[in-house]
């Protein structure tokens, strides 16, 4: 009997150390948008396989401009396809393992003791009346995606020269929800499923998908990083399990 057992723990620590020894690390460079899901995700990975996932998240275009000067990621997930593109064109994402797979809701939140009602958003509404005295935190609208996305919004109603100047830039999506969660401003913008993720914020309008283009996160591995874990870590994010989790988060799965 006592044989038996130390044969199982022999061969349980066998299988252990053989894990580890095949184990990779993957970094994955990800929109800040991103962060709660595929948490999730590679820690649902980490179990499965052993290979550990090294998250980065931030604005698409600051994780951009990193792969571009050198940084070690595996794999690279935009909050929109400039930033994508952006890669693939300097020949630095590898574009057979690219692909679409999720979609978003730009939304315009308020602290949750904020006395502003729900509003139907539309290209008659004057955004920047809402925010009265008060700025509109969003990302930079020169360069991170849910600013992209609001300033053109803002553009095809033809309301940018009054809200602009309103912006209170932040440097990603997350820390645009943090400016509104602290009360520092009395609205933002940013994507419904960040703020689904928080109890600090509450939502006041929907902007109409028609008033800015399309919300797409494209997926793919960096050239030359294409390690075998990275590869198994991409495939795991199109499972279906894996689109469970953001479909739980509120991300339109494509």
């Amino acid at each position: 009997m006592i044989k038996r057992i130390l044969g199982a723990v022999a061969g349980l620590a066998f299988g252990l150390s053989a894990m580890a020894a095949h184990a990779d690390e993957v970094t994955v460079f990800a929109a800040a948008s991103l962060t709660n899901a595929l948490n999730e995700i590679g820690e649902s990975f980490t179990a499965k396989t052993g290979h550990t996932v090294k998250p980065s998240y931030a604005a698409s275009s600051a994780l951009a401009k990193q792969v571009e000067q050198g940084s070690p990621a595996n794999v690279f997930a935009s909050a929109d396809l400039k930033w994508m593109d952006y890669l693939t064109d300097k020949k630095l994402i590898n574009p057979d393992t690219r692909f679409n797979l999720l979609g978003n809701t730009l939304v315009l939140v308020a602290p949750l003791d904020s006395k502003l009602d729900k509003v139907e958003l539309g290209p008659k509404v004057d955004v920047a009346a809402l925010a009265a005295e008060g700025r509109i935190a969003t990302g930079n609208p020169d360069s991170v995606p849910v600013g992209l996305y609001f300033k053109q919004a803002m553009e095809r109603a033809g309301q940018w020269g009054k809200v602009g100047p309103k912006v209170a830039a932040a440097d990603s999506v997350r820390a645009a929800l943090a400016f509104v969660e602290r009360g520092e401003v009395p609205l933002g913008v940013v994507y419904a499923t960040d703020a689904a993720v928080s109890k600090k914020v509450k939502v006041v309008g929907t902007f109409p998908d028609t008033m800015h283009d399309p919300i797409v996160y494209p997926f793919a591995l960096v050239a030359g990083k294409e390690t075998p874990a990275a590869k198994a870590f991409l495939e795991t994010i199109r499972s279906p399990a894996a689109k469970g989790v953001f479909a739980k988060y509120g991300f339109k799965v494509n």
